[in-house]
């Protein structure tokens, strides 16, 4: 009798750990590969990354998928199959420590550190990580916006002081709204209306001559880089209703920014006028700025603080090449093309072994040569221009068409810098998954 117990309980133990040792049923592999896949989507993970990590996921887990990426939603399709899972998803946010923790969960699952049966709690945690704090969040925005502002010709320190200022309100402000609403294009508009405002102010106190850059350098610190850079990574993997949408995204929050800090400046009382470049400021000094101005970048994007030194580097070995290239006689488009060339060059092969975007990454590094100054100068004019009406000058337009013609050449020479050694990697080293 004694025996046939010993026998039962052995029987009853086997059963129990081969249910545990069981994989997971098709729909929960299905919902687990679908979590993951949304997560990295909506934080800012490239399209290609995402549908390469999902599709690792979903063959350790026993199921063959196929990712189809739209801008509101990933469908999730088990191959050769009618069944599939739909996971809303925007790819609204940019945040490089959840993309890291929601990549680093994939991998515990796939390397089997992790039971497939904790897999959706593991996800669902890496998935809710806070952001930067406040006082971070608003004090690296001071410093990112003062910094554009050397880069960009300005020494005085009632100037950088202004800049600061503005940036470290208008980021209060940002985070003041997202309690209130979840709408992506509220933040940077008012932002920026913080920016006019304190810009126009100073003119009118007299604190300060440089209006334009204090107008501006504190908006620059909104442009959604990664989501225009995200975007023409996708038209060049002929992902194009995607790569579409992204782009028109940026683009609307790019013409918030503008529209937002030029009526905040007109509203505080500021006199609008098109600002000359200034002259160049010394290497030393530009290559510091550039690594102060990605360390801000790096604290929007929720960077972990022990990964910011290699994309500081990277900016600052990036504005280097770009001084010394602009100081050997070539225009602004050809030097922010060598430094892109040089940042994606460095960037590419590391990202992908520090779980990051390759998007965020890149574009913290060079977010100090986007043409902010021409993009305001351009708008600025068109406001003259609108007030003026027929009788505007000559000068006006062709100061309109050049700003606007340069910074377009910019953009495209930037979005083709980064993106050409990326493409040219991931040809040449395919992730194995």
């Amino acid at each position: 009798m004694l025996g046939l117990l010993d026998r039962a309980t052995q029987l009853s133990e086997r059963k129990q750990e081969s249910s545990r040792a069981e994989p997971p049923s098709s729909e929960m592999a299905l919902n687990t590969t679908a979590l993951a896949a949304a997560l990295l989507f909506a934080h800012g993970q490239t399209t290609e990354r995402t549908v390469v990590a999902a599709t690792r996921l979903g063959r350790v887990l026993g199921v063959a998928v196929k990712v189809l990426p739209q801008w509101d939603e990933l469908i999730i399709k088990l191959d050769g199959s009618l069944v599939s899972q739909t996971a809303p998803a925007r790819p609204l946010g940019v945040d490089m420590g959840r993309v890291l923790a929601v990549t680093t969960v994939i991998d515990q699952i796939c390397d089997g550190t992790l039971p497939s049966a904790a897999s959706k709690s593991a996800l669902e945690s890496a998935g809710s990580l806070p952001p930067a704090s406040t006082p971070r969040f608003a004090l690296f925005a001071a410093v990112g916006a003062a910094s554009l502002g050397v880069i960009f010709g300005t020494l005085d320190a009632v100037n950088l002081l202004l800049i600061a200022a503005s940036a470290a309100i208008g980021a209060l402000v940002r985070r003041w709204l997202s309690g209130f609403s979840n709408n992506p294009l509220v933040q940077p508009l008012c932002a920026a209306l913080v920016a006019g405002a304190v810009a126009a102010a100073a003119g009118r106190f007299r604190l300060s001559d440089a209006t334009t850059l204090i107008a501006f350098c504190p908006c620059m610190v909104l442009v959604p880089g990664p989501h225009i850079l995200n975007g023409a990574i996708d038209l060049a993997r002929t992902r194009i209703a995607l790569g579409i949408t992204r782009l028109a995204y940026a683009g609307v929050i790019v013409l918030l920014i503008c529209a937002g800090g030029l009526f905040g400046f007109t509203a505080a009382g500021g006199t609008l006028a098109m600002a000359r470049p200034a002259p160049p400021v010394p290497l030393i000094v530009d290559v510091i700025a550039a690594g102060s101005a990605v360390a801000s970048f790096g604290t929007f994007f929720s960077m972990p603080w022990r990964l910011l030194p290699f994309p500081i580097a990277v900016g600052m070995l990036a504005h280097a090449a770009r001084w010394t290239a602009i100081s050997a006689g070539v225009g602004a488009p050809i030097g922010a093309l060598v430094a892109c060339l040089l940042a994606s060059a460095l960037t590419a092969p590391v990202v992908d072994r520090l779980h990051l975007p390759f998007a965020a990454v890149a574009f913290s590094a060079v977010v100090s040569l986007m043409p902010g100054f021409f993009l305001f100068n351009a708008a600025t004019g068109l406001v003259e221009l609108l007030s003026i009406g027929p009788g505007a000058p000559v000068a006006l337009l062709t100061s309109i068409a050049v700003s606007g013609t340069t910074a377009l050449s910019i953009i495209m020479a930037m979005a083709f810098g980064l993106i050409l050694p990326r493409l040219l990697y991931e040809r040449l080293r395919p992730f194995a998954g």
